[in-house]
């Protein structure tokens, strides 16, 4: 005997594959491969061979599914190596576009052939995270698409429950920095941005739908499945620091629920890989103040659990730093101190500094006692304004998420 629902299994496959083939061109010309660079010469007619399997049968089964996972792997791998040669900013669009190609074939194959669908949205954000856009930005449309069939994510009850104390656990100990609450953007202007001095701001993201929707459970069900570049140790100064993928709902389960170790997921690309999230901010008004255009402003995402660190470090743009939930308790040293904060001499590590704020080794660097510094303890829904060049050092006081907007 079937089991039940199974009946209704194909019907479902075959409403899947219909909504996922309304994405492409209509024929297989309007899939255009264009590249905007140059390529090997053995790269295009793979990718044709793929295109043409796409669209020979109408939907790819058996072993023409089977060969169109394969082209996708073979152009991805080929592609990587490219990816890998040498410093990113010199890799070129077209080989960007090519490894999308590959996790775009790849993602297709596996819905055509009916094969469990966490793979597919795995393909499809390696595609954002790696390769360049192609076809009006397929993959995220994809994977819009895959991700309301994939099975709901487990409630986080536990993890979830300590988000939501968190908001209203009062912050202990005096504050130092000045508050503000909702000022003009003549005030602000003149007496924190010009001056460059740092401020507080309450009020201003109070309106923004991430402060009543956003919890770990949240992220769990909007974005479990999704692949995410994780930092792996407590800081990455330290030795053993590292970097992996793994999807949303593995590092909330292994660093949130589990503890098993301290990773934080500190992600420049998160609300362009996931634009459900993107909704639900906004940018600070006081950006306009700046010189660039909206589209010249970083917006970074900082998700992780207590005990976090952010060694001593400057940025070279200003920054607003936005609590969605949990604190952070953070330090701020002006420029004029940074001989006394002993940056690293690698140019790498240049605007780090050596020195463990709150454990320095006044031996080594007897100078660190002459730095003054200011401080303050983060709450939900309030903004730091970190000046260009200001030195800053975070430590997260329990799960936590922050947002932040680097602006010229």
């Amino acid at each position: 005997m079937a089991a039940p629902g199974a009946a209704a299994e194909p019907a479902a496959d075959a409403a899947l594959w219909a909504e996922v083939r309304a994405l492409l061109p209509g024929g297989e010309e309007g899939l255009t491969l264009a590249l905007s660079g140059e390529v090997e010469d053995c790269v295009l007619p793979l990718l044709r061979r793929a295109r043409g399997l796409l669209y020979s049968a109408g939907r790819p089964r058996g072993e023409a599914a089977a060969a169109l996972r394969r082209l996708g792997d073979v152009l991805r791998d080929y592609s990587w190596e490219k990816l890998n040669a040498g410093p990113w900013r010199e890799v070129s669009k077209a080989w960007r576009q090519v490894y999308a190609y590959g996790c775009l074939f790849g993602a297709l194959a596996e819905v055509a052939a009916g094969r469990p669908l966490p793979r597919a949205v795995r393909l499809c954000d390696l595609g954002l995270l790696m390769g360049a856009t192609v076809l009006d930005n397929v993959l995220a449309r994809l994977v819009r698409v895959l991700q309301p069939h994939l099975p709901r994510a487990e409630r986080r009850e536990a993890a979830a429950g300590s988000a939501e104390s968190a908001r209203a656990d009062p912050a202990p100990g005096p504050v130092e920095l000045p508050h503000l609450r909702c000022p003009s953007l003549e005030l602000f202007r003149d007496n924190y941005l010009i001056p460059q001095k740092p401020v507080v701001l309450e009020g201003i993201i109070d309106h923004w739908p991430c402060m009543k929707k956003w919890s770990v459970d949240y992220f769990c069900q909007v974005a479990g499945c999704r692949t995410v570049p994780v930092e792996l140790g407590a800081r990455y100064t330290d030795e053993e620091w590292s970097q992996k993928l793994m999807t949303v709902g593995d590092f909330i389960d292994r660093y949130i629920v589990n503890k098993n170790s301290l990773g934080y997921l500190a992600q420049h690309q998160l609300f362009d890989q996931i634009p459900e999230l993107k909704e639900d901010i906004g940018i600070p008004d006081y950006c306009c103040l700046g010189e660039g255009e909206e589209d010249d402003i970083t917006i970074n995402a900082w998700f992780g659990p207590e005990g976090t660190i952010s060694p001593l470090h400057q940025d070279p743009q200003q920054n607003f730093l936005a609590q969605v939930f949990g604190r952070k308790y953070i330090r701020l040293y002006s420029p004029q101190d940074s001989e006394n904060l002993y940056p690293h001499e690698s140019q790498i590590l240049h605007n780090t500094s050596q020195v463990d704020v709150e454990d320095p080794d006044l031996d080594k660097f007897p100078n660190f006692r002459k730095a003054a510094f200011q401080s303050c303890i983060l709450m939900p829904g309030q903004v730091l304004f970190i000046p260009v060049k200001y030195w800053h050092y975070v430590r997260s006081l329990d799960v936590s998420f922050s947002v932040s907007f680097w602006w010229s």
